[in-house]
């Protein structure tokens, strides 16, 4: 965990999480949908870097940076035949270690929480679905429901539809997509080095912290007295009691 200068909030009341690459460990699957769909379309072939690259796009900016200038109906055509391949169980994906056990202790301890991703909305349900983490979040928005990321548009709904204002707020992200969405809307942005982009990649956007893995998040809001240790043991007493 890499914490940076720039100052935390001085109280947070949301965290909005990223889903492919922060809470969920889905690269393998990602980058196989992708180049099968290139593979049936017989395009010229793009390395899993390049395709690793643009996770966290929405489906229809991803297939303009790995095919620029084919038009609508080209896109149309790859993003079917990419959800044909990801809704397929063959490279089901698994949460990344302790993001469930974490999820729920923020839940627990008072924090809000969102998801914003650059998943379409018939992933990111059945991904909620498997996982059966969906009772947890109080908003989520699809890059199939309003603008991909970076635009801030994605993070600005959230917060109006919880009526939180940004300086409340963090975004967790594996992305500088994330990231840059995170500082577009005013929101305090926060790095997931485990995820698709590199650390050096990340920590150019000044992120609040850079995080090695999911659990280290509780630690940090502990750290900058944003999360109350000993209320959070009371009250699993109290649950015991």
């Amino acid at each position: 965990m890499n914490s940076k200068t720039k100052h935390a909030p001085d109280a947070v009341r949301l965290i909005v999480f990223d889903w492919d690459g922060t809470l969920m460990d889905s690269e393998t699957q990602i980058v196989h949908a992708i180049q099968s769909a290139i593979a049936d379309l017989q395009l010229e072939a793009r390395s899993a870097e390049a395709c690793r690259n643009i996770i966290g796009l929405g489906l229809q900016e991803a297939v303009d940076a790995l095919y620029p200038g084919r038009g609508e109906d080209f896109r149309q055509t790859f993003v079917a035949r990419y959800r044909d391949h990801w809704f397929s169980d063959s490279h089901a994906s698994e949460l990344f270690a302790g993001a469930r056990e974490t999820l729920e202790l923020l839940k627990e301890s008072g924090f809000t929480l969102a998801v914003a991703t650059g998943k379409g909305r018939a992933g990111l349900d059945k991904a909620l679905r498997q996982t059966g983490l969906s009772g947890l979040f109080s908003a989520t928005r699809c890059s199939d429901e309003t603008c991909s990321k970076p635009h801030p548009r994605m993070l600005n709904e959230i917060l109006q539809e919880l009526q939180i204002a940004s300086q409340q707020a963090l975004m967790v992200g594996d992305t500088e997509y994330d990231l840059q969405m995170a500082n577009r809307a005013g929101v305090g942005p926060v790095a997931a080095s485990y995820g698709v982009h590199a650390r050096e990649r990340l920590l150019q956007h000044q992120p609040l912290v850079c995080l090695d893995q999911i659990t280290e998040l509780v630690d940090w809001l502990a750290e900058q007295s944003l999360f109350d240790t000993d209320a959070t043991a009371r009250q699993s007493l109290a649950v015991l009691e």
